[in-house]
């Protein structure tokens, strides 16, 4: 069974809640995963967050979901987006210091829903992950800038029927980058009926992955 650790990490504006699942194995990277809008009842604990950690951890992934400033028991208060950049750095060099200790340092895969997955394209400006995955990325909102060079793989996942994330936006931001979306017909802002089909997507392009950066390709 993996083993799974509610930690607090030091952020820049006081300690942030998280939850570290370490695989059974030998880790094959490490996963950051951000949660939707901290004023609008986004935590941790939102069920899109749940099935992309389960993905991961199904792959293998050291994998830590967490709470922004001010959401749970973060400590700080909403930033914006801005101080919610920095709580992902915060993280992510935490996890790197203390699991990533190997000759090589694991793939890195940033994965956010909602708002989460328009923080995650401004942290993958700066950290330039292995793998990106934005569910229904409120790119928009959060004036997300391109992604195209800071992610060696990118997956974006969006419902044709989301009201809070319009599809057109995502293309609209997808677009200028030549950056393939992959669209789930019928499918609304929570995936509602739709969440097996979310993960086997996911799931299905972490295999793609490994397979095309594996020693033997």
């Amino acid at each position: 069974m993996p083993n799974e650790q509610k930690r607090f990490v030091t952020g820049p504006a006081g300690r942030l809640e998280t939850v570290v699942t370490l695989p059974e194995g030998t880790p094959r990277g490490l996963a950051v995963v951000a949660h939707p809008h901290p004023l609008y009842q986004g935590s941790m604990d939102n069920k899109i967050v749940y099935i992309l950690t389960r993905a991961f951890i199904e792959q293998q992934y050291i994998t830590v979901k967490f709470n922004f400033r001010g959401v749970g028991k973060s400590e700080g208060s909403y930033a914006e987006g801005k101080g919610e950049i920095e709580d992902v750095l915060a993280i992510t060099r935490a996890m790197r210091e203390q699991y990533d200790t190997g000759p090589e340092p694991l793939p890195l895969t940033l994965a956010g829903f909602s708002f989460g997955g328009g923080v995650q394209a401004h942290v993958a400006q700066q950290l330039k992950p292995d793998t990106l995955v934005l569910v229904a990325p409120a790119v928009e909102r959060l004036h997300a800038p391109p992604v195209v060079d800071h992610a060696r793989h990118i997956l974006i996942i969006q419902g044709d029927q989301d009201t809070v994330v319009p599809l057109q936006s995502v293309l609209n931001w997808a677009t200028p980058q030549t950056l393939p979306v992959t669209v789930i017909p019928g499918a609304e802002h929570f995936f509602h009926g739709k969440l097996p089909v979310l993960k086997n997507i996911i799931l299905q392009s972490c295999s793609i992955n490994q397979a095309a950066t594996s020693p033997s390709r």
